[in-house]
């Protein structure tokens, strides 16, 4: 079976959507594990902007700049583009053949299950708007990282479903056509989902998200409007810290004073204000970094641009190598030179 090359590391594939700003669920949930396996494994990570119109192509006035956006986010979070592959997903047109060829294997009715494409499917307006991308987003998305002959995709619990989808995508061209592709695993980070200000998982759709551009006055009003836990109204009434979303955040930045939060939570010692300062100040402190090195890419965007570029190049090349293996297994006519 065809996999990374050598077999000295295993391959990761992961993007996302430049559909919004990113809040601290992008950055806990998924660009601090990439950071680490980027050490670790050879890595590839896409700006998914084709997914991005799949829900959203009425409305692209923002795509090039939220495109921009993400990458500087990625960049100031701790990508290197010395140790990983950093690119768009629309600089590499192979993206778009594989889908193609893997949506005349692909089942309807596979399609059709998705959770995430019901799920879509329940908001009315974009059931009025749906268009062929949005059911065959799963075919899409397996070609994103088949293509790369990924063996894990880093990815929230609430992908799953469209990894499984994609090891059934492999598998079955595997079947037809012969071994080409590895059927890649699903790896979560430590916090796969953190709560937004309501508790509900955050979310730039939802409206509860703490996002990483946002000043420091605003994330300390965000903090101090957040939910907590409905049975400690008053300090010194005891609370449950784990039932708290408050408490869930201050596990991604206040970890040295965890199990003393947690006691003065449950004892009724600390009080839900003086948790939420201190919260806010933590989360403050810890996106500082995270400014000084966007402001410092931000003012060079020609470095940026010739990132992106280097990204697309390497992605290429991968990508075609496949794609010759994929039309050879296919029996396709060969293509002209």
């Amino acid at each position: 079976m065809w996999g990374p090359p050598g077999g000295e590391k295993r391959r990761i594939l992961s993007g996302m959507r430049p559909t919004a700003r990113l809040h601290l669920g992008n950055l806990e949930g998924a660009l601090r594990l990439w950071t680490e396996l980027q050490h670790e494994q050879e890595c590839f990570f896409l700006i998914a902007d084709w997914h991005a119109l799949t829900t959203g192509y009425q409305h692209t006035d923002r795509h090039r700049a939220l495109v921009r956006e993400m990458a500087l986010d990625w960049l100031a979070a701790g990508l290197d583009p010395k140790a990983s592959v950093i690119f768009v997903q629309s600089d590499v047109p192979a993206h778009a053949e594989l889908a193609l060829l893997l949506s005349m294997i692909t089942p309807v009715p596979w399609l059709e299950r998705s959770v995430t494409y019901k799920e879509w499917l329940s908001e009315p307006e974009v059931a009025r708007a749906a268009g062929l991308g949005l059911l065959g987003y799963p075919v899409l998305q397996a070609a994103d990282i088949l293509l790369y002959r990924a063996t894990e995709v880093p990815v929230g619990k609430d992908q799953s479903q469209h990894i499984e989808m994609t090891r059934d995508i492999a598998g079955r061209f595997n079947h037809l056509f012969g071994e080409v592709f590895p059927e890649p695993e699903a790896r979560h980070s430590e916090h796969p989902i953190l709560p937004g200000t309501d508790g509900r998982k955050m979310s730039a759709t939802q409206g509860n998200a703490i996002y990483l551009g946002d000043p420091a006055g605003v994330i300390e009003r965000k903090v101090s409007s957040m939910f907590t836990d409905p049975a400690k109204v008053y300090k010194g009434d005891k609370g449950h810290p784990e039932r708290c979303p408050v408490f869930a955040l201050h596990g991604c930045y206040t970890r040295a004073r965890l199990a003393e939060i947690r006691d003065g939570c449950s004892s009724g010692a600390l009080g839900c204000v003086e948790c939420k300062t201190e919260l806010a100040g933590a989360v403050v402190a810890g996106l500082a970094p995270f400014r000084r090195r966007r402001e410092a890419l931000a003012a060079d965007p020609g470095a940026l641009e010739d990132i992106l570029e280097d990204g697309a190049r390497k992605a290429r090349g991968v990508s075609e190598e496949t794609l010759a293996r994929v039309r050879d297994a296919m029996g396709l006519w060969p293509r002209a030179t």
